[in-house]
């Protein structure tokens, strides 16, 4: 489904990624964990076309990426949320996920200002799949209510209903259990399997919340200062001693 090979990228000095390379299978968790600075949320946006890095490839369903802008991305089905929550608050959630829809809707400026019959049932059929998909995350109570005043976890699941509504085949994920409390945080991992279990996807996360990573995942990446140090099943993760060292460092203070 994706893969990143010999993924490098740096900012005047610093090299964000060195030589990054994995892959990601249909109807697969994958994760990317490491400490702060390693380099996870960087991929996501290369991935989706942000930065563009110094050397290596990215592919989807065997497409080179990096040949295309960040909505042509989208449109061949990579969708993503963001690490700080980022639904427009004043918009009511269900305008939040309409919004999602856009890349689907047939309709041109032109006929959408003249009112014509097509754009009125386009746009009905648009809030109706938008209705069921608030449905699905039990959101349905907040369609009409202002997103900015729902509570950060349900912020949280409005922001991956609205990434769904693109009907991606890949979603990446960047820290969705931030700020979430343990109940939150229960809800959300049962969120993610569904969305892998009920709709085919491949789903790469980037999280800090190991519970929750090694609750859901199949396989997990740890990244260390750009570079890869591990990769495997997540028990093997957890017991690998280069990744301890990363998160722990060594007994000597190195």
């Amino acid at each position: 489904m994706l893969g990143v090979e010999d993924l490098s990228i740096s900012f005047g000095g610093l090299h964000a990624l060195s030589g990054l390379s994995f892959e990601v299978a249909d109807r697969e968790i994958f994760a990317l964990i490491g400490p702060n600075g390693a380099g996870k949320s960087t991929v996501f946006n290369v991935i989706t076309g942000l930065y563009r890095p110094t050397r290596g490839r990215v592919t989807f369903g065997g497409e080179d990426l990096l040949a295309l802008a960040p909505h042509q991305i989208a449109r061949r089905g990579v969708a993503r949320t963001f690490q700080n929550t980022e639904v427009f608050g004043q918009l009511t959630a269900l305008d939040n996920v309409l919004i999602g829809r856009h890349a689907h809707l047939r309709t041109g400026v032109i006929r959408a200002a003249l009112g014509l019959p097509a754009v009125w049932r386009e746009e009905a059929r648009a809030r109706e799949s938008v209705r069921a998909l608030l449905a699905r995350f039990g959101l349905e109570d907040a369609a009409e209510t202002e997103a900015g005043s729902l509570p950060l976890g349900v912020q949280k699941r409005l922001e991956i209903a609205r990434a769904l509504a693109s009907e991606p085949r890949l979603l990446l994920l960047d820290e969705p259990a931030g700020g979430l409390n343990p109940t939150e945080t229960q809800t959300l991992m049962e969120v993610i399997r569904r969305l892998r279990d009920d709709s085919g996807l491949a789903i790469v996360v980037v999280e800090h919340d190991m519970e929750l990573v090694m609750g859901i995942s199949d396989r997990v990446a740890v990244l260390d200062h750009g570079r890869k140090i591990a990769e495997g099943k997540p028990r093997e993760i957890a017991t690998d001693a280069g990744v301890i060292e990363a998160y722990l460092g060594s007994e000597d203070g190195a």
